[in-house]
């Protein structure tokens, strides 16, 4: 941000706060130095914590399946880790909020291990209600996972995050794509343990998660969360400004007033991050149920999944670079196209064909990412650094619960009206996000399609629907 007319600019400008994107003198933007390292370790643990998560996509459905002994109630698996998710997202963001991200993240994935390692020994009891509890303990991971976003954006420039919060989510390609594929060796280590083969995938969601627990614990220095707003104090006090958010209608060079949350801007992102997971997790947690019904391996629904969860977050780099240059919303609105295709897709394909079965659920995973990247980003413009964590946190809830209320919906819908009926209702479900964007656009006064922005980013990427 400048300083006032007719005043220098500070020499200590480049070093001012994150939100302030511009370095002025190399007419560049900047972000901290710091923000590398922060970058590079987070992806290291995603890599990790991707394996844990992918445990309770595959199998959790066949495990309930198989202990339960009802089809009706195999989406209660993913209704529980997505409700655990919900609360470890409160009390995640609540850490967080207080003492930085380093020990939120960590508690995370610590918590998820725990829950992990609860699901096999559940498994190996045959006691349902531990697997309950347990499977809530676990969806710890999947917060944590989808939190960790967050912190690759607080020292972003805000022309950057859409990227820096897509390399992130890109990092967990890889363990979430090798851990579907993993289930037949995984099952005879567990079968070898007297465990039942279904749980081996939690026993790499184990190990995952631990090391990615002490990856973070013991490397994520300097905190990003906690940087980012010393920086923001240090800029106020060179500058005489208060750190962003400032909407684009504020143009006045007098000492900006003090942030504030967008709140129209907040509810967009949420709604769009809440929509698309809410389709995801229907369909998604089904899907290996309706194969192994029609004669497919388990292995096979395995590679389907891991073909789901590659197109999850494998094209996050590209994702963040469209959030980035031709803005939120307009990603977004593709998002509900995508998982619109996606349902129809699912719904006609027939039950043998796993191309079918395999491309739907590739296009249901890219409509996912373009959601959750773009709304991510959302979230993030609106919401000052004061209160970014805790109101993260409190957005993650409403996914997590939308993601609970579409897997336990899954189950009774696809037991009484079948596997085509939920594919064409998410998809039909989903649609219903283009025009609530196209109002959100509308609505925007500065017509950027992103509410407001920092009047030290006049750069930042316009929209409009």
């Amino acid at each position: 941000m400048s300083a006032r007319p007719g005043t220098p600019a500070s020499p200590a400008a480049p070093h001012a706060a994150p939100d302030g994107p511009h370095d002025e003198r190399a007419g560049e933007v900047w972000e901290p130095p710091e923000q590398k390292r922060v970058l590079i370790v987070l992806a290291l643990s995603q890599t990790l914590s991707g394996a844990g998560l992918a445990a309770g996509i595959t199998v959790g459905a066949l495990l309930a399946e198989e202990m339960l002994g009802s089809t009706g109630l195999a989406g209660l698996p993913a209704a529980l880790f997505t409700g655990g998710a919900a609360l470890g997202a409160v009390g995640i963001g609540r850490v967080c909020q207080r003492w930085g991200r380093r020990p939120g993240l960590t508690a995370g994935y610590a918590t998820a291990g725990l829950g992990s390692l609860g699901v096999v020994a559940a498994a190996g009891l045959g006691s349902v209600w531990l697997l309950f509890l347990s499977l809530l303990v676990y969806g710890a991971g999947t917060a944590t996972t989808l939190m960790a976003r967050y912190a690759g954006a607080d020292l972003a420039a805000p022309a950057r995050r859409g990227r820096a919060v897509s390399l992130v989510l890109f990092a967990t390609t890889l363990g979430a794509v090798i851990g579907p594929n993993l289930v037949g060796v995984t099952g005879e280590a567990a079968h070898g343990m007297g465990v039942p083969r279904l749980a081996g995938p939690f026993l790499l969601a184990v190990v995952a998660y631990a090391a990615a627990a002490v990856v973070l614990g013991v490397f994520l220095r300097p905190d990003p969360l906690r940087l980012a707003r010393r920086l923001a104090e240090e800029r106020e006090a060179e500058t005489g400004a208060a750190p962003p958010l400032v909407t684009a209608e504020d143009t006045s060079t007098d000492p900006a007033p003090a942030p504030r949350t967008d709140t129209r801007k907040l509810a967009t992102g949420a709604a769009v991050m809440t929509f698309t997971q809410l389709v995801m997790i229907a369909i998604m947690t089904m899907t290996p149920v309706h194969m192994r019904a029609h004669g497919h391996a388990t292995e096979t629904a395995g590679l389907v999944i891991a073909l789901h969860v590659a197109a999850m977050y494998l094209p996050s780099p590209l994702t963040g670079m469209l959030v980035d240059r031709i803005g939120r919303l307009r990603v977004a609105a593709a998002s509900g196209i995508v998982l619109l295709a996606a349902g129809v897709l699912a719904a006609l394909a027939p039950a043998h064909s796993v191309p079918a079965l395999a491309t739907a659920l590739v296009l249901l995973g890219l409509g996912w990412n373009f959601g959750l990247v773009s709304g991510t980003a959302i979230v993030t413009d609106a919401v000052p650094l004061a209160t970014r964590a805790s109101t993260q946190g409190l957005v993650d809830v409403g996914i997590a619960v939308a993601g609970a209320t579409g897997g336990m919906a899954s189950g009774l819908v696809v037991a009484t009206g079948g596997y085509s009926t939920l594919a064409l209702a998410g998809g039909i479900v989903a649609l219903g996000l283009v025009p609530l964007l196209v109002l959100s656009g509308r609505g925007d006064r500065t017509g950027t399609g992103t509410g407001s922005r920092s009047v030290a980013s006049p750069s930042a990427p316009g929209e409009r629907t």
